[in-house]
């Protein structure tokens, strides 16, 4: 470097002053605008250096700016994704604790209205296996619970208790293959053998193809399997197919239709008569009374004068007829085999002051109530009919 200076000392020194001459005009030249040269040349090669510089800061300063920004949003988002999720927790356990308080409302209802001696439980766990159809409830022998008891809802039979423990209890679903109980369907009295099959759908069996007995009619425990007690609702029939010997029945159980979280053990059962009506599984309506002005007026039979009624022809006639068999001393449903029922050709004595009307053609009139007595009517001559 130092030779090479030497070497050009001349020509450097020339060009330095040449440059310092061009420094010193563009100092004192300016340019139409008025603006010297030298801020020109200054400006103009600054500017891109510049551009790139404020470049680099912008965007370093808008990406460290959004990071942060972006940091927060997610801090945030997950905060409300966490205060979301304890809220849905939050309704999950409320509504199972107001599924349960339904629950234990109903059973204690059934509890007070069934004549057999009942124990709650809950069910705690499943048995082993994926089609297995028993489950473990939270009684035991220490509360009383034995083999062979029988487990219901307040809609219809569940299972029965196949082994206790001191503290537990497993119980076999109606649905499993093994088991079985006696029914009896609700209006021809008609016996079978119900039996789970592994499904939802139970069958029933040994019904003999001349019994009727048809879709929709309900089912009831009928007490031959000496487990559960007869009258408890079992189920409705949904298919019925006539075939030699015994018909194809299949069946929809009542009990396990809304689920068996809580179940009764009946420690001791009672028998009950089968209803007339099937169980009552959904709200009745009952519309509002109608306006006081179309409200009838009270039924007065009891003070209304002997021969007359209020009310239809039919309670008319009625009313007649119980007026003739008081005045011969006669009282509905209290005769003997082979007495003689009223004469309702006898005609009752007018009102005060008229005389009494006349009997019918060929017959005798009849004395008054004291005369004749008051299980043996007497009887027209000339055969007037006896009714």
């Amino acid at each position: 470097m130092e030779s090479f200076f030497n070497r050009y000392r001349s020509i450097t020194v020339l060009l330095l002053v040449i440059l310092a001459q061009l420094v010193l005009v563009e100092v004192q030249v300016k340019n139409d605008q008025d603006v010297r040269l030298i801020r020109v040349w200054t400006v103009t090669a600054v500017t891109p250096v510049a551009r790139i510089v404020e470049a680099l800061r912008g965007g370093g300063s808008g990406f460290i700016r959004n990071y942060i920004l972006l940091r927060d949003a997610h801090e945030e988002n997950r905060r409300l994704q966490a205060e979301l999720d304890r809220l849905k927790l939050d309704n999950i356990y409320l509504n199972n604790e107001l599924n349960m308080a339904d629950r234990a409302k109903a059973l204690a209802v059934f509890q007070s209205h069934t004549p057999s001696r009942t124990l709650a439980a809950t069910v705690i766990g499943t048995g082993a296996g994926t089609n297995s159809k028993m489950v473990l409830v939270d009684r035991g022998t220490v509360s009383g619970v034995e083999r062979g008891m029988a487990v219901v809802t307040p809609d219809g039979i569940v299972g029965k208790v196949i082994t206790a423990y001191p503290t537990a209890s497993a119980v076999l679903l109606i649905t499993d293959p093994d088991f079985a109980a006696g029914v009896i369907s609700q209006k021809g009295q008609v016996r079978g053998t119900l039996k789970g099959q592994g499904t939802p759908i139970c069958k029933v069996d040994y019904v003999p193809f001349e019994e009727k007995i048809e879709p929709g009619e309900w089912l009831y425990t009928s007490g031959d399997d000496r487990i559960f007690p007869r009258g408890f609702p079992v189920g409705v029939v949904k298919v019925a197919h006539n075939a030699q010997p015994f018909q194809e029945i299949l069946v929809e159980p009542s009990g396990m239709a809304r689920g068996i979280e809580d179940v009764l053990i009946l420690v001791e059962g009672v028998h009950q008569p089968i209803p007339d009506t099937p169980p009552a599984s959904q709200p009745v309506f009952i519309g509002s009374p109608p306006p006081a002005d179309t409200v009838q007026p009270p039924d007065n039979t009891a003070n209304t004068p002997p021969g007359t009624s209020a009310g239809t022809e039919a309670d008319k006639l009625r009313a007649q007829y119980k007026d003739i068999g008081a005045a011969q001393g006669h009282k509905f449903g209290e005769g003997t085999p082979g007495s003689k029922p009223p004469d309702f050709n006898f005609k009752l004595p007018g009102p005060a002051g008229t005389p009494a009307a006349a009997p019918a053609a060929g017959a005798t009139p009849q004395a008054p109530a004291a005369a004749p007595p008051a299980s043996k009517p007497a009887v027209p001559p000339g055969g007037a009919s006896q009714r």
